[in-house]
């Protein structure tokens, strides 16, 4: 008597951003749209991890979805920055390898996703910023866009907004974090995590958050976890977040919601707020956030899918 094959088991789980999002209150096609984007970032990483494809290809393709996507702060729909422009950040991370590549300040590159794998992947460095991450990118043919391309006339009126706030101070009033990210494990066991941003709204003087931050906004090692983070990038910085939680996983024995609580709950005692998503070896995924609400999403080889926004939704 035969006996079928088992599916080979992968996951995959992608954020847009964590904030003071509440049920009812939020405009009704913002909230069908962003369900929309997360779903189609869902289709496009499990499209690659169902092919067999790797976990850092899968989170990739899902994040690039994203930042096309102008419901999100990352790519086109990106924030403005006090001057009128937009910089963006972005960091992919491999798991098998601790490989990783990250970009901060591109101003022209469509998918800065793409361009830190470039990094990962044709340099022999980590982290390029500014004009030469763009510069990197152009010799490398990554598709170029004028910056102007990024921005939204809501992201302008944000920006007008802030700028009239005189307790703005430089950060986001309306405490909405679009951060993109997506975290999984392939058939072969391996993790990867990335992570793309616009940044805050009128962020200033070249300011850097932690999603292109190894260690802080994102981080893959197969002997843990993988960790995507949004928030108030300053406190998750100081923390350490990503790298945080993995390590509570791999020396403490934590479960992955058990250390990402932790963690979170320490940056909220610091005066930060945002959230995480996470997956543990053998493909469990979960998260954990201190706002109202986060953009979130999930899919595995079970056929299991999930879409959220709001605090009161746990599966």
């Amino acid at each position: 008597m035969s006996t079928a094959t088992p599916k080979p088991r992968w996951t995959l789980m992608i954020h847009g951003g964590a904030g003071s999002m509440r049920r009812g209150e939020l405009p009704v096609a913002q909230e069908s749209g962003a369900e929309a984007g997360l779903n189609a970032a869902l289709d496009a990483g499990a499209a690659v991890l169902e092919a067999g494809g790797s976990a850092v290809d899968a989170v990739q393709a899902a994040v690039q979805v994203l930042e096309d996507d102008p419901h999100f702060n990352a790519g086109r729909g990106s924030v403005f920055t006090w001057e009128g422009g937009h910089t963006l950040d972005a960091a992919i991370m491999d798991g098998r390898t601790r490989a990783a590549g990250a970009v901060a300040g591109s101003t022209t590159t469509r998918h800065p996703v793409a361009l830190a794998r470039a990094v990962m992947d044709k340099s022999r460095h980590v982290l390029l910023a500014g004009e030469g991450a763009d510069q990197f990118a152009r010799e490398h043919q990554l598709e170029q866009v004028d910056n102007a391309w990024f921005g939204t006339e809501e992201r302008r009126q944000q920006l007008k907004s802030m700028k009239g706030d005189s307790a703005g101070g430089g950060f986001d009033v309306d405490m909405k974090y679009g951060t993109v990210g997506a975290v999984a494990m392939d058939t072969h066991g391996h993790v990867a995590a990335a992570t793309s941003t616009g940044g805050l709204t009128g962020k200033r003087w070249g300011r850097v958050g932690d999603s292109p931050l190894i260690g802080a906004g994102t981080y893959a090692d197969d002997r843990a976890c993988a960790v995507s983070a949004t928030g108030s990038g300053e406190f998750f910085i100081r923390e350490g977040v990503a790298h945080e939680i993995c390590a509570r996983m791999r020396f403490k024995g934590e479960t992955a919601k058990q250390a990402a609580d932790v963690v979170m709950a320490d940056v909220k005692g610091m005066g930060g707020v945002g959230g995480v998503i996470l997956v543990a070896p053998g493909g469990a995924l979960d998260w954990s956030f201190t706002t109202p609400g986060m953009y979130r999403g999930k899919v595995s080889a079970d056929g299991e899918r999930m879409v959220a926004i709001y605090e009161d939704r746990r599966d």
